[in-house]
């Protein structure tokens, strides 16, 4: 667990994504979930050693599996946008596990089917703030890898949570996004507003401004190839052409190949299909 400020800290050292959580006087957030159940009561449980209030929160930054499998098993409220809670009501009570070589991390968990989701309870549109004795948090809507994204804003303390705004050494997750709302919110994040904030990214802990600029670069080639496809009429299939391409503008392990090309395989297909038909 990392210490960002007094009371809010991030931990990369769990399965899925990284999580973040704030103790503040009247009570504990948390920011996304460990997938696996016995890792999410863990981290909630050196967590609550810690904490103080009674108030009990947890906050999910998007619709995405790898992040709210594991909700259920921490038992607190769970907050999200309205579109998020509104794209729940898509899914069966139970995970299945149906879609796989989607290249999420519950994939290489196959435990984790059968597992019951947890809900969101409490719901918003654009913001909503928290004030718990400590700095306000903020959730706010910033669409672009999912409809219903949102980061989590400290201002006083210059801190942010931005999920899967920015995947650092990785391929994005395609089959839900608008690239073009993506760009614009890459560039607010890349803007003079938070040029000196710590900004937690939810698969891979802080990151810098060129890291922010190297994911809007890499958007905007997809969105240009798929674009390209589009006007020459061509069938979904042709997208997985340009996977090399992508994938040469990515730094990652090379054991991750496989997987990170399934990825894309099934990120573009999905996205050409939902936007160009």
């Amino acid at each position: 667990m990392q210490t960002i400020a007094e009371n809010i800290y991030y931990d990369d050292s769990y399965t899925g994504v990284t999580v973040g959580a704030m103790t503040f006087p009247y009570g504990t957030l948390l920011i996304d979930s460990p997938l696996r159940s016995e890792d999410a009561r863990t981290w909630k449980a050196s967590l609550l050693t810690q904490s103080r209030g009674t108030h009990r929160l947890s906050v999910i930054l998007d619709i995405h599996a790898d992040r709210t499998l594991g909700s259920r098993a921490i038992e607190f409220p769970i907050v999200a946008h309205n579109q998020t809670a509104e794209a729940f009501q898509e899914r069966t009570t139970v995970f299945k596990g149906y879609h796989s070589e989607m290249g999420a991390a519950w994939e290489h968990y196959p435990e984790v089917s059968g597992t019951r989701w947890g809900r969101p309870n409490i719901t918003f549109s654009e913001h909503l703030s928290l004030h718990w004795g400590g700095p306000e948090i903020r959730f706010e809507h910033h669409p672009g890898p999912t409809p219903g994204a949102i980061w989590v804003h400290i201002p006083d303390e210059k801190i942010l949570f931005v999920g899967d705004a920015v995947t650092p050494n990785q391929p994005p997750f395609l089959a839900r996004a608008d690239l073009e709302t993506w760009h614009e919110t890459l560039n607010l994040l890349a803007s003079r507003q938070f040029i000196d904030y710590t900004i937690i990214s939810g698969r891979g802990g802080s990151i810098t401004i060129d890291t922010i600029r190297e994911q809007r670069t890499l958007l905007k080639s997809i969105g240009g190839r798929l674009k390209t496809i589009s006007r020459r009429k061509g069938k979904p299939d042709e997208t997985l052409k340009i996977i090399p391409v992508l994938l040469k503008k990515i730094s990652y392990p090379s054991k991750m190949e496989t997987f990170y090309t399934q990825r894309l395989q099934y990120g573009l297909l999905q996205y050409y299909a939902r936007c160009y038909g």
